[in-house]
């Protein structure tokens, strides 16, 4: 025992080692109690909170552990003051690394969970959450390697000011890059559109079918797919339609000259029994619009009260029907381009369509 080994004896390191390991098996046995218990109570409620505190206190490395304990065992050594200022550093590194850990673990569960919670709803925030989780991580990672840095006496500083540097250098350079993907992580968290909705941007629609990193895929309603860069889609006028809720319709009738003043009274009555006669209809006005080029035309508004594209069809289908069957018995005719044209002297029409005589020889 009294053999020294680093001025410190066999029993004082046997001490210290025994310290050690008790402090592991304690850390250890701590961990996997309070691990138990969050999970039984997780298993009876609905949030995930308590889920992802669980998986992240189970993401306690052992060598984290082991390290805490070799640090508490070191109290009980006597040793120079460049050992322990070694081992305070390496301790706060085994922290530091830890808590980085439970930051990746807790990131990452979070967007499982998020993501297993909107996929149903939102199938885009599956593919387009990797990016913000994938931001998340290296920004946790990035600072915990800074503060390791800093704890070895590292000037930062400088290290600091040169990412800055490369960081914008980076940034000129893939700024076309880097913007698709900012503009990825506005779609998912502002949600404009979804998986599966069926939008118009600018003169082209399509159904959504897939949401990037980089770029949104849409197919087209001739079958071909068309690809937007996520700026291009951002800064384009969308008109999402499966957002709504009812469909407001115009459309025009022109009727012929030849009718009488009743019957072009009556034409506004008529529109109006004929939209009113439709279930989940609202009408909004029917008026004589103009005089046109050739016929006297009228405009209808009505509101169909679903959004569905096939109701609205069948709608309009049933309103022209029914215009049809009634201004065939009111004796009213539907105009179509015609021209008429008025000459004011037909005599000289006829001489001109004569052939001219014959001429006679000399």
């Amino acid at each position: 025992m009294d053999y020294l080994i680093w001025n410190n004896d066999l029993l004082t390191w046997s001490i210290a080692f025994g310290i050690a390991i008790a402090t592991y098996l304690v850390l250890h046995a701590a961990r996997t109690i309070v691990v138990r218990r969050i999970e039984a109570f997780a298993a009876h409620t609905s949030t995930w909170v308590d889920d992802l505190a669980a998986r992240v206190l189970a993401a306690t490395h052992p060598l984290f552990m082991l390290a805490l304990g070799l640090y508490v065992g070191s109290h009980w050594l006597t040793l120079t003051d460049k050992t322990s200022t070694l081992l305070s550093h390496l301790v706060v590194t085994a922290l530091l690394l830890q808590m980085a850990r439970w930051g990746d673990v807790g990131v990452h569960g979070w967007l499982q969970f998020y993501r297993t919670r909107r996929s149903a709803q939102d199938a885009a925030a599956v593919t387009s959450t990797a990016a913000l989780g994938f931001v998340a991580r290296t920004f946790i990672w990035a600072v915990i390697v800074l503060m390791i840095l800093d704890n070895f006496g590292v000037n930062i500083t400088t290290l600091v000011a040169s990412l800055g540097i490369g960081g914008v250098a980076v940034a000129l350079a893939m700024q076309n890059i880097l913007g698709d993907l900012f503009s990825s992580l506005s779609i998912v968290l502002d949600k404009p559109f979804v998986v599966g909705d069926f939008i118009s941007v600018d003169e082209l629609s399509g159904t959504v079918e897939y949401v990037g990193l980089k770029t949104t895929r849409i197919r087209g309603l001739g079958g071909e797919q068309i690809v937007f860069s996520n700026s291009d889609m951002l800064g384009s006028r969308i008109r999402n339609y499966k957002r709504m809720q009812t469909r407001r319709i115009v459309f025009g009738i022109g009727v012929v000259y030849e009718i009488t003043k009743q019957q072009l009274l009556a034409i506004p009555g008529i529109l109006r029994e004929a939209v009113e006669a439709q279930a989940q209809v609202k009408f909004d006005r029917a008026h004589f619009k103009a005089y046109g080029a050739s016929s006297l035309d009228f405009e209808v508004v009505y509101i169909v009260q679903s959004p569905d594209y096939a109701v609205y069809m069948d709608v309009q289908q049933a309103i022209n029907i029914a215009l049809f069957e009634r201004f065939e018995q009111e004796g009213i005719g539907f105009a179509y381009p015609t021209q008429t044209v008025h000459l004011a002297n037909p005599e000289i029409r006829l001489a001109r369509a004569r052939p001219a005589p014959p001429e006679t020889a000399p």
